[in-house]
């Protein structure tokens, strides 16, 4: 008995696909800020229908890495200081709190977890390799992830994704500047095991501070 594909279920891949695709191209500012994206313009890039991509913009509004800029258009978010300030705040905020909450009911699987994702990390940046990004978010959400609290966790995630747009941005320019982070990761790593939730948060916060501090600077040159 042949079974006939559900085209509910075509459709939504279709704008799934359309949504990563062009979340991933603004993430990494080949489609810069401010840009205006245009349904068929991107309808033809991504080869798919026009509802697909209408709907995926619509999806990454709510992500704000898209605006509406009037009822039929939308642009790539804009970037500003003042906008990337306001994100390393919130993420300093939030992220302390989620972790602060996740070493409070520490236990043996969820530092299962976190161990294997700083390992998989660590193989992705010695690889060199475009797996990085998605283990490096892997690795700090896997602080989070034994907070219990999964709105938390949902806005922190969307923070990290909306810092690495800028961080993608500042790679781009000609006074770029690279650090070696590995320290910094381990540090992390061995305070949030030990559950030392003081040590663990300030190591967390100044990792993000040294690295908005930079981006702040390239900003102002």
């Amino acid at each position: 008995m042949n079974v006939m594909p559900n085209p509910l279920t075509k459709d939504r891949s279709a704008t799934h696909g359309s949504y990563l695709r062009l979340r991933d191209m603004i993430l990494t500012g080949d489609l810069p800020p401010g840009q205006k994206l245009k349904i068929e313009e991107l309808r033809s890039l991504l080869d798919t229908g026009a509802s697909p991509v209408r709907e995926a913009l619509s999806l990454l509004t709510s992500d704000m890495l898209v605006e509406r800029i009037d009822q039929r258009g939308f642009r790539a978010a804009p970037v500003s200081k003042a906008n990337f300030e306001e994100i390393l705040a919130l993420r300093c905020m939030l992220e302390e709190k989620a972790l602060r909450a996740s070493l409070a009911g520490a236990d043996s699987s969820w530092e299962e977890q976190l161990v294997l994702a700083h390992h998989r990390m660590k193989k992705a940046a010695q690889k060199g390799d475009n797996g990085f990004e998605e283990a490096h978010k892997a690795f700090h959400m896997a602080l989070l992830a034994n907070a219990n609290m999964p709105m938390l966790e949902r806005y922190c995630a969307q923070l990290y994704d909306l810092n690495i747009r800028y961080r993608n941005l500042a790679a781009r320019g000609p006074r770029y500047r690279t650090r070696s982070v590995q320290n910094e990761h381990q540090e992390i790593l061995e305070a949030s095991l030990e559950r030392d939730a003081d040590l663990a948060a300030r190591l967390l916060i100044d990792h993000y501070r040294n690295t908005g501090n930079y981006l702040s600077s390239q900003m102002d040159a």
